[in-house]
């Protein structure tokens, strides 16, 4: 039932071409139909010459081949097969035109739903099989529009007008023959719901396979390193034979459809020749319309054959449906009535205040968060790993809604405002640096797309990258690659720097920006980030202590919460959680790593 469900709203993308869907039925019918007029055109030039072939065995007088006649009927047949081409081209050129532009719509709402479920949604779901949703799902789904769902009205009809032709030839021997339609039915039936189950299994196998490849592949280099091949490919192969099994099972089971709905027709065949030989011997049908049943009998199973072979791709089609629009679904990020608005530019006092959150609703993470930031300060949060570093600016961001207490900006509630309205304020720099398929200039320019070429420039210089740029191949015009590999990480971090140089922002989030770089490098980093939290009110998440010693306020995180708060010198006099922290770090670097980091 929820298969068909999806099917009925595939229908909402396709009626915003319903013109040319309508011509498509219309020049449909009229190709059936004149398929169906073949057996009986034929028949009458059949019953013509035996006609003739009688009467010239009896020596008859005047008894010779009737050549007029059948010219006649032989001129008739061309201009059928004539109309049956021209509408079948007709009808194939106009159900092509639209399922691509009903396939490209829904590709279009794929891609927009992504930009609005919320982060959460990310996390619990494999970016993978997200992906076959968007590209092998809606293959399916157009391979079995465009293949599939004309073949099934065709077959319909053919079906039908069949019947009605031999009704109006032989009622009898009609009811006889269209007894194979309900079996050959209840037989596919019975078939389809046991193979429906695993085409869906096949569909999720084959959306688990491709996430584990891009996860495999994305970190190629550390399986090499850690000599992890072998559990690699050993992961891969329990997924692949998973998909192996339910692939067998599915396309075994609908492949049993076609021969039994042979066995069915060839029953069909024997009985209306033996009851169709005697009526001829009787004199009750001729033997051009005894031709026409044997037509028509393949006329029926010939389009319940090709629905029966199309069987698998429409199950396969009905499992992707299900996905795709399982995604469409989903809720989208909740957003309470907006009731105010942040102003064009914010002052960037920051306040939590008692703060409840967790990512499960039974499973507290942070219980009572609060504390303030003044307009221009830089709060640094630090604290072990798991600690809520990340849970913290995923709130501030509003990644996440707090269950309990508020987060306010300039006063206003961040609950109260869009999340558009929010982020439009904040800039960001991530510890996993994200430069996307294009120039150099561009992914500088994703700050402010209306930035001048000056501008990217500009905060190029800023961030201590234009002169590593300028040594580049083709300099700021260079292409970076897919993987973004063809630069070093430490040159991508002081880009995303200048990407949020470039956007002006209010507030500053800097996640783990100089963890991953040599202390060279991260002395360029910390210059570029003094150069732009200047004057803006500033987060920072670092793991090196080193680096935050400046700051106004350092927030000390364990298990979610805050444990200790207030600058460097006080929580080292403190001499409780920050200062063994700072301790453990400080006598673990070489004093050549302590030079630099001053």
């Amino acid at each position: 039932m929820k298969n068909m469900t999806a099917f009925v709203r595939l229908w909402t993308y396709l009626k915003r071409y319903k013109g040319q869907f309508i011509g498509a039925i219309f020049a449909t019918i009229v190709m059936t139909v004149a398929s169906v007029l073949e057996p009986f055109i034929i028949g009458l030039a059949f019953t013509e010459l035996a006609a003739n072939v009688v009467a010239i065995a009896r020596q008859e007088p005047g008894a010779a081949i009737n050549y007029h006649y059948i010219l006649i009927i032989a001129v008739v047949y061309f201009f059928r097969g004539m109309l049956y081409h021209v509408s079948q081209y007709v009808s194939q050129w106009l159900l092509t035109n639209v399922v691509q532009k009903a396939m490209y719509d829904l590709r279009n709402d794929i891609s927009k739903k992504t930009n609005q479920i919320p982060v959460s949604y990310f996390d619990s779901h494999q970016a993978g099989d997200l992906l076959s949703r968007m590209t092998n799902d809606v293959n399916t789904i157009t391979n079995a529009l465009q293949q599939s769902l004309m073949q099934f009205f065709i077959g319909g009809l053919s079906i039908l007008f069949a019947v009605i032709a031999m009704l109006l030839l032989d009622w009898k021997l009609a009811l006889v023959v269209t007894a194979i339609v309900p079996i050959s039915y209840y037989i596919a039936r019975y078939i389809i719901k046991y193979s429906q189950p695993t085409f869906k299994n096949q569909a999720d196998s084959l959306g688990d396979l491709f996430g584990y490849t891009q996860e495999q592949l994305s970190g190629f280099t550390e399986i090499k390193v850690y000599n992890k091949q072998e559990e690699s490919v050993e992961g891969f192969k329990k997924r692949n034979e998973r998909l192996c099994e339910y692939g067998f099972k599915a396309n075994f089971i609908s492949s049993l459809i076609m021969p039994c709905l042979g066995a069915v027709t060839h029953l069909a065949y024997i009985l209306v020749s033996i009851l169709g030989g005697i009526s001829v011997i009787n004199g009750s049908l001729t033997v051009g319309n005894l031709q026409a049943f044997v037509q028509y009998i393949w006329q029926i199973n010939q389009p319940i054959t090709v629905i029966s072979q199309l069987s698998g791709m429409i199950q396969s089609a009905a499992a992707a449906v299900t996905r795709v629009f399982d995604f469409l679904d989903e809720e989208n990020d909740h957003q309470d009535k907006v009731t105010a608005h942040l102003p064009g530019k914010v002052k960037g006092h920051v306040s939590f205040e008692h703060v409840r959150f967790g990512y499960k609703k039974d499973q507290p993470l942070m219980k009572d968060v609060s504390f303030k930031v003044k307009p221009g300060e830089t709060v640094a949060v630090v604290g072990p790993t798991g600690a809520g570093k990340t849970t913290l600016i995923n709130l501030l961001m509003r990644f996440y809604d707090v269950d309990g207490g508020s987060i306010k900006i300039d006063g206003v509630d961040t609950k109260t405002i869009s999340r558009l309205d929010l982020r439009r304020h904040f800039g960001m720099v991530l510890q996993d640096a994200w430069l996307y398929s294009t120039t150099i200039m561009e992914n500088i320019r994703f700050g402010d797309l209306d930035a001048t070429d000056y501008e990217v420039i500009e905060a190029a210089q800023i961030a201590n990258v234009d002169r590593f740029i300028r040594t580049l191949p083709g300099g700021y015009s260079m292409e970076i690659n897919e993987e973004a590999n063809n630069i070093s990480l430490g040159q991508k971090q002081l880009m995303t720097i200048a990407r949020a140089i470039i956007s002006n922002p209010d507030i500053l989030i800097l996640d783990e920006a100089t963890s991953s770089v040599d202390t060279r490098l991260e002395k360029l980093i910390q210059e570029a980030m003094d150069k732009v939290m200047e004057g803006r009110t500033s987060f920072v998440i670092a793991h090196r202590l080193s680096t935050i010693k400046n700051a106004d306020l350092i927030l000390v995180m364990q298990d979610g919460n805050i444990i200790e708060h207030g600058t460097h010198d006080s929580l080292l006099a403190a001499n409780g959680f920050y200062a063994d922290l700072y301790q453990s770090q400080f006598e673990e670097e070489t004093p050549a790593e302590i030079h630099m980091s001053y």
